[in-house]
């Protein structure tokens, strides 16, 4: 019998993956793994894995005596150690297009709760305040605007689509995606700097890569339109907290809203639980009833197919299984 070790999860059980794996020879063990050691214990005779938060490092990864595969519960796959991964010739699967409209919808509506303000009137309300409680100038309208979306992946080029219904200028920063693409979508192939000096607005859109990590530091704020509204519902670690802290505090950002946090979650004495012009919601971008049963579903199908022998989807650290 094939063991199957699930590293963590949010779900209520693993019903999904039992009923695809156990028919097949598989044993699916389950725990919510919070320390090195206790996925070591866990994974290191497991011959394959399923991981979602959990950080699966070298140090898990070289424990590992059998597996054939690991896979990512989502699309990012920046909590495992894939170099580490492919030295040992495991393959790591993610799951890529799940929740794509969930998280574009998720997006415009932080867009639109930086721009159109909701949240503040309806505070306001609730203490008995029938009046505008934020200045007119924050009041903005999307086709009035420049947006800039940071990489045009599947989930960018969704997000695009709902802004170009609002009639703002779409630019689109993304050195993987052909200009000629860009265009054809309604919107307009631009360099990151061109990006950073030209919107109105800043969307997140790529993953956590060596190359993207703190994406948004000092040195990019200062490069940006001064009140310049940002969004991210990507990746936390895109962002320099601390810098982002400060540009809020001093006016050079106007306004932030992230469904991601660095770190995550965020603590409880961060300044930006204090700030009135940040709006945080608890990564959950991808939430509904339909993808999560896609994503356990694609998830345990993944294994399903190394178990079986079949050539892999969607491997993301190069390794031929």
């Amino acid at each position: 019998m094939q063991k199957v070790a699930v590293t963590d999860y949010t779900f209520g059980s693993l019903d999904v993956e039992q009923s695809i794996l156990e028919p097949l020879g598989c044993q699916v063990v389950g725990r919510q793994c919070k320390t090195q050691e206790e996925l070591i214990a866990l994974t290191a005779d497991a011959d394959c894995v399923i991981t979602q938060f959990a950080r699966v490092n070298a140090a898990v990864i070289g424990a590992m005596a059998k597996c054939r595969i690991i896979v990512r519960y989502g699309i990012g796959v920046d909590n495992v150690d894939l170099a580490a991964a492919a030295a040992r010739k495991i393959p790591v699967c993610n799951v890529p297009d799940y929740c794509i409209d969930e998280v574009a919808d998720h997006t415009l509506a932080l867009i639109l709760a930086l721009t159109r303000m909701p949240v503040p009137p309806w505070d306001q309300i609730r203490q008995g305040n029938w009046r505008l409680p934020v200045p007119l100038a924050q009041m903005r309208v999307l086709k009035e605007m420049a947006v800039g979306l940071v990489a045009f992946g599947r989930i960018g080029r969704e997000v695009a689509r709902r802004l170009l219904g609002f009639k703002c200028r779409v630019l689109a920063s993304d050195p993987a995606v052909e200009p000629g693409v860009i265009r054809e979508a309604g919107c307009e192939p631009v360099g990151l700097e061109e990006l950073w000096a030209g919107s109105d607005l800043i969307s997140l859109h790529c993953p956590s890569t060596a190359k993207t990590r703190f994406l948004v530091n000092q040195a990019t704020i200062q490069k940006m339109k001064k009140g310049v509204l940002l969004v991210n519902a990507s990746r936390g670690d895109l962002v320099q907290t601390d810098d982002l802290i400060a540009a809020l505090e001093s006016g050079q950002i106007g306004g932030a809203a992230l469904d991601v946090c660095y770190p995550e979650p965020i603590p409880k004495d961060s300044p930006l639980l204090r700030m009135p012009n940040v709006l945080i919601t608890p990564h959950v971008a991808s939430a509904s009833v339909r993808a999560v049963a896609t994503l356990r579903q694609s998830a345990a199908e993944a294994v399903a197919r190394a178990v079986r022998g079949e050539a892999l989807l969607n491997v993301v650290n190069g390794v031929v299984a």
